[in-house]
């Protein structure tokens, strides 16, 4: 059901335009259809009052893992894009891993169709570079596109010989496909735990260097040079390598990166306590590392902040901390733990919401992203002055998140999804 709306006297902020000034926005037909002055004819069926809130395009999360089909005791498609819609999330990609791997076209079908079902958020798929992630032989990466995948990538599983990989971007380039990269040596991050310094010295974890990013970053980079594939750098972790993404778009190479929204305010020190919710993969590195991704995320050369939502059940995180599963649930407050760096006084808004929105959109080429008239009616209201307590309505199946109990700045009011309310605070 379609219904016309006005949005009274937000402060609209849309990073793409530029535009920043108090307006009313007005919705018809699912899609924006002015800004400022009413549109001839417009009958509000619906009006939110918007005073003292901020109107964002809805926020675009390049990496939130919605376990299905597979593993529904984690998370479901309903559950985890519910959770995304409470942090002010109206487009996601979800990652590949999946039982079966998001390999088949039937597989992309299945989770755009239960999508559409909850209608919560829209989902765009990443398909697997490699039939069962295996890094061996390609999936049929023109049917999965055809079939709605945005993107390709192969997570933490590296390919089998350079080579394999070698003719797999020149075959993507042929299509004009995109390739993520998660950059991780395997063979130099094998067993590995923590990050490798002090911190895991002490408490006798294995640690994994960050020369087992840059090695691996260094390769892919020459092979993106090499093959001319439109490359995206998912969850950088390191210092030297956002320095090494910087290098490459300074080159004119056609590379975008993100990072995790937790690696910007954890650390390893963070491990003290051996409690596995601060188990991810790639790790949380040093203080050097934040801050040299924090001034990447400052800059532009990262462009795109991202939950990198995990969902675990319970069970997954209470074994000692090397045989717990990685990963936190953070996707509904990526906009209140995204505050935090304006609060820091590192970005101030408009920036922060372009890593949030334009940024991860323009690098997967998504139709999203942009507060103007003509497009989806897909954005956040939410009030820059309250707070959200972490863990008081939980929506995601997966509880393991580090932040619970804490208070964050802002909260989301409202999110709508093509013009219709999605989440409601």
């Amino acid at each position: 059901m379609m219904v016309a709306t006005r949005i009274l006297g937000a402060r609209v902020i849309d990073p793409n335009s530029g535009r920043d000034e108090v307006a009313d926005i007005f919705l018809q037909d699912g899609r924006i259809t002015a800004i400022g002055q009413a549109p001839a004819n417009f009958e509000a069926q619906q009006t939110i009052d918007a005073q003292g809130l901020i109107a964002a395009p809805g926020l675009v999360d390049l990496s939130v893992a919605l376990r299905e089909p597979g593993y529904s005791r984690k998370g479901t498609i309903a559950s985890e894009t519910l959770a995304a819609a409470a942090g002010g999330i109206t487009s996601l990609c979800c990652p590949p891993q999946t039982r079966p791997v998001l390999d088949t076209a039937a597989v992309a079908e299945l989770i755009l169709d239960r999508a559409r079902e909850s209608g919560h958020a829209k989902v765009f798929p990443i398909g697997a570079l490699t039939r069962n992630l295996a890094g061996e032989q390609l999936s049929e990466l023109v049917a999965l596109r055809e079939a709605g995948c945005v993107a390709f990538g192969n997570g933490l599983t590296e390919f089998a010989s350079n080579r394999n990989l070698r003719r797999a971007l020149e075959y993507a380039a042929t299509f004009d496909l995109t390739v993520i990269f998660h950059s991780q040596d395997s063979d130099l991050a094998e067993g590995g735990l923590a990050h490798e310094g002090a911190a895991a010295s002490f408490l006798g974890l294995s640690g994994i260097p960050d020369t087992a990013e840059t090695v691996a970053l260094a390769r892919n980079l020459l092979l993106v040079e090499r093959s001319g594939v439109r490359a995206h750098f998912a969850q950088l972790t390191s210092a030297r390598g956002a320095e090494m993404i910087a290098q490459a778009q300074a080159r004119g190479l056609p590379v975008t990166a993100d990072v995790a929204m937790y690696q910007l305010i954890l650390t390893d020190e963070a491990l003290h306590g051996f409690s596995s919710l601060y188990h991810v993969q790639p790790p949380l590195r040093g203080t050097a590392d934040r801050d040299g991704l924090r001034e990447a995320v400052k800059a532009g050369v990262i462009s795109t902040i991202s939950s990198h939502h995990q969902p675990h059940e319970a069970d997954a995180k209470l074994a000692p901390f090397g045989e717990t599963e990685p990963g936190i649930s953070s996707a509904e407050i990526l906009l209140p733990l995204a505050m935090t760096l304006v609060d820091d006084g590192l970005l101030d808004l408009p920036t922060l919401l372009a890593r949030l929105t334009s940024g991860p959109a323009a690098a997967l080429q998504l139709s999203a992203g942009r507060l103007q008239a003509g497009q989806p009616a897909d954005l956040v209201l939410f009030d820059p002055h309250s707070s959200t307590l972490v863990g008081e309505n939980w929506y995601s199946k997966g509880r393991n998140c580090p932040f619970m109990g804490h208070c964050l700045p802002g909260s989301v009011r409202y999110t709508l999804v093509d013009g219709h309310i999605s989440y409601q605070a």
